[in-house]
């Protein structure tokens, strides 16, 4: 692979090790089946105990991995005729979030998602995948549309927040986020809401008041980066793991604590190793959390979502 982390690089120098017996073999005619099947079982078990064993910050690495799929990336294999419709109506279009119609199967739904480039270019493109109050703006624009068309909403999370810059607090980046919490539970229509890669505090709960809240297996959603956690309380970035393991921003966690209402399997290794199987696992489990919610009447999704909200946070002494 081009890219790795750097706990990653074991297990692919083992990879790369196969790939040069198998070469070898196919270059010189000679049999080397037995050392190269050895290798493969050798690595095979060493990816599941290392990777059913992560520690969050190496989950939250596996959430930034440059080669993770991103929302976009989903919607090829995901979502059938999708059209993008653009702008907030009172500033600009902001390339960081994006939607539109789409089908899911059968279903027509209004996806709305967060956008991160692979270059410079895109990256500068889409503010490195961190929206501007027009962006927010055009998020619930979309919403409200896909309301008054009866058409259910999917949202895709991976954004590490909102723009933090003076231009976003001018055009006041708090009130549209507010805004956004206010209008999606008051909408008549099912909401699903998946977090694919990073979930950074008020830049994805804007677009992140859902009916059902998924996560993948190696995504974080976390009210501050673990890094700015160790800023703050530790005022050192050594204590950064420390920070990610007391924040409980793994998909586990947030399913024990009730914030989450499912944890979305990946390949083993990450998402990034295949990302059809990755997309096969979203898709299925989109379809069968809008199949539930499709039976419930618009008072009763409306209350759905509020109780969800309520509920989280509850504690027993």
């Amino acid at each position: 692979m081009a890219v790795s982390l750097e706990f990653e690089k074991p297990l692919l120098e083992l990879e790369e090790k196969i790939e040069q017996l198998s070469g070898l073999q196919r270059g010189n005619d000679a049999n080397l089946n037995l050392g190269i099947s050895l290798l493969q079982e050798r690595l095979e078990l060493l990816r599941k105990q290392f990777f059913c064993n992560l520690t969050p910050m190496e989950r939250v690495a596996l959430a930034r991995h440059p080669l993770r799929p991103y929302p976009q990336d989903y919607i090829g294999r995901i979502f059938k005729q999708f059209l993008e419709l653009h702008g907030d109506r009172r500033f600009a279009d902001d390339h960081a979030i994006f939607g539109g119609f789409a089908f899911l199967g059968k279903r027509r739904v209004m996806l709305v998602a967060t956008r991160k480039g692979r270059n410079l270019k895109e990256n500068m493109d889409a503010n490195f995948g961190c929206a501007h109050p027009e962006g927010y703006r055009k998020a619930m624009r979309l919403m409200h549309l896909a309301d008054k068309a009866r058409c259910p909403v999917v949202t895709l999370i991976d954004t590490p927040g909102a723009y933090p810059g003076i231009a976003a607090e001018e055009r006041h980046i708090g009130e549209a986020i507010a805004v956004n919490l206010r209008d999606m539970f008051r909408l008549s229509v099912p909401v699903v809401c998946v977090v694919t890669g990073e979930g950074g505090s008020g830049g994805a709960l804007g677009i992140g008041i859902g009916n059902r809240i998924l996560i993948l297996e190696n995504a974080y959603f976390s009210v501050i980066t673990p890094e700015g956690c160790a800023a703050i309380l530790w005022r050192s970035p050594e204590a950064t793991p420390k920070a990610a393991e007391a924040l409980k921003v793994t998909g586990s966690d947030l399913l024990e604590l009730g914030v989450v209402d499912e944890v979305i399997p990946e390949p083993l290794g990450g998402a990034h190793r295949d990302y059809d199987q990755t997309a096969q696992n979203l898709a299925a489990a989109l379809e069968r959390h809008l199949a539930e919610l499709s039976k419930l009447s618009p008072k009763r999704l409306r209350e759905n979502r509020y109780q969800k909200f309520r509920a989280i946070g509850n504690f027993v002494e």
